[in-house]
């Protein structure tokens, strides 16, 4: 299964599970060691051993310490090829269905919203935390047992290739792309090219595969027809356009979610008055492909309510809470591209009943040459009405600052557009001006950390 062969060992011993910390061990799993830049998991064999794990995977070429010649070896050209070559095997020996699910942003969110949905009727495995890579999606796969009926699985890339890999080894019954936005445009260069990357995630699509696509992304409709894709593989849209195969009606946003009626081919569904716990209409958007594929897998529209009801999101994605005088905070603060800001920037837009809505962003990386024009973008999308507060944190946020506050003069000479170069200066003086009224999204790229903020203003 994984293109290795056997070394020493009994033929009759078995293990219970994959791992590839050697640290972490419970009792019977296959050790991995993987090698990367700066380290070599076969440096930590006797450690994995000692912690329980009771056969290795191992590099050809590389000396098996001699105080564990007795254990099996699996041996392999390539560690990480072996993991991944093994996924691929297991996964052909499942009777389990896959969702896959990629995109520029909302990937984490739609898997949450996919797995909540098909969980009401299948016994469901998917994705922790973000394991979306090379190295996690084999793990995850390798986690399921003979009774998983339907794997959700998320796909991150940062650039060409690394969506085909993955959609290989998990070969996808339904594949899902949230959305385009402006992330990785470093390594693939342009918005275009992102849509190229992301609809790699076809190649892993069976002959009767189906594609749910955002239809409200151009780039998307441009790259399918330039694609041969099979005969047999469905192409099904979801987005916020009515033009949509699925679409809402009747949208109600709030700080603690949103609201809205879901329609397919502009048809009542008798879904109605759907309530997510995230609010923002791009979230509509992922509540949408989650529905879309539940249906897709006959969920029952009842039970389709009752998932949203259950849902539980992965952390920092758009999360209310309360700052310490009881101000509404929205923790969106677990990663950000141009994309997700204006979507976030929309959503407290969008909110009224608050004294001063405050928008606190840090940097934007990973956006190549183009990093200083899209951030004063963002700047000058701040107009007027949309937020009565900027504050900002970084290097390249000065830059977003300075369009800001040509947009919102008037909260620019009162003192409340405003950059910071230290991040605890700024979430001492937004907690000083805070007041209980007020409402505050925070978001900004994962590197930035701006949970820190969130924190400082939770605190008591």
């Amino acid at each position: 299964m994984c293109g290795g062969a056997r070394k020493g060992g009994r033929p009759e011993e078995t293990i219970s599970g994959i791992m590839t910390d050697g640290r972490l061990a419970g009792s019977g799993e296959l050790f991995v060691p993987l090698v990367g830049d700066r380290f070599d998991g076969h440096d930590y064999v006797e450690q994995a051993v000692a912690s329980g794990a009771k056969a290795i995977m191992w590099q050809r070429g590389k000396e098996i310490p001699a105080s564990l010649a007795h254990l099996p070896f699996l041996l392999v050209k390539d560690t990480l090829e072996g993991l991944q070559a093994l996924a691929a095997a297991y996964r052909n020996e499942l009777m389990a269905r896959v969702v896959g699910i990629t995109g520029s942003n909302g990937k984490t969110t739609t898997k949450d919203m996919t797995a909540a949905l098909l969980a009401t009727q299948y016994r469901v495995l998917k994705t922790e935390g973000n394991l979306n890579n090379h190295i996690g999606l084999p793990l995850t796969i390798l986690k399921m047992d003979e009774e998983t009926e339907v794997a959700v699985l998320e796909m991150g890339m940062s650039g060409f290739g690394e969506i085909e890999l993955l959609t290989k080894i998990a070969q996808p019954d339904v594949a899902i792309i949230t959305n385009i936005g402006e992330a990785h445009m470093l390594q693939l260069g342009s918005r275009s090219g992102i849509a190229k990357a992301k609809l790699e995630i076809t190649a892993g699509l069976g002959d009767d595969g189906m594609l749910l696509f955002n239809g409200d992304e151009p780039l998307l409709h441009e790259g399918l027809k330039a694609m041969n894709l099979p005969e047999g593989i469905t192409l099904r849209t979801f987005g916020l356009d009515r033009g949509n195969e699925w679409s809402a009606a009747d949208i109600a946003l709030a700080p603690d979610g949103s609201t809205f009626n879901a329609r397919y081919k502009d048809e009542n569904t008798g879904m109605e008055k759907l309530h997510i716990s995230t609010p923002g209409r791009h979230n509509i958007s992922n509540a949408l492909a989650a529905i879309a594929a539940a249906r897709i897998f006959g969920v029952k529209p009842e039970n389709i309510a009752r998932g949203f009801q259950g849902l539980q999101l992965t952390g920092m994605r758009i999360e209310p809470s309360k700052a310490y005088n009881g101000a509404t905070i929205l923790n969106d603060a677990y990663n950000a591209n141009p994309t997700a800001v204006r979507a976030a920037i929309d959503l407290v837009s969008g909110l009224g009943g608050f004294g001063r809505r405050w928008i606190v962003l840090g940097d934007m990386l990973d956006l190549g040459p183009e990093e200083a024009s899209l951030h004063q973008e963002i700047g000058e999308y701040i107009t007027k009405g949309k937020a009565e507060a900027v504050v900002t944190f970084g290097p390249l946020s000065a830059i977003l600052s300075e369009a800001a506050a040509k947009k919102l003069s008037e909260a620019a000479e009162a003192g409340y557009v405003r950059h910071f170069e230290d991040k605890n200066e700024l979430a001492a003086w937004v907690r000083e001006q805070l007041h209980p009224e007020d409402l505050v999204l925070v978001k900004g790229s994962r590197g930035m950390q701006m949970e820190q903020v969130v924190q400082a203003l939770e605190k008591g």
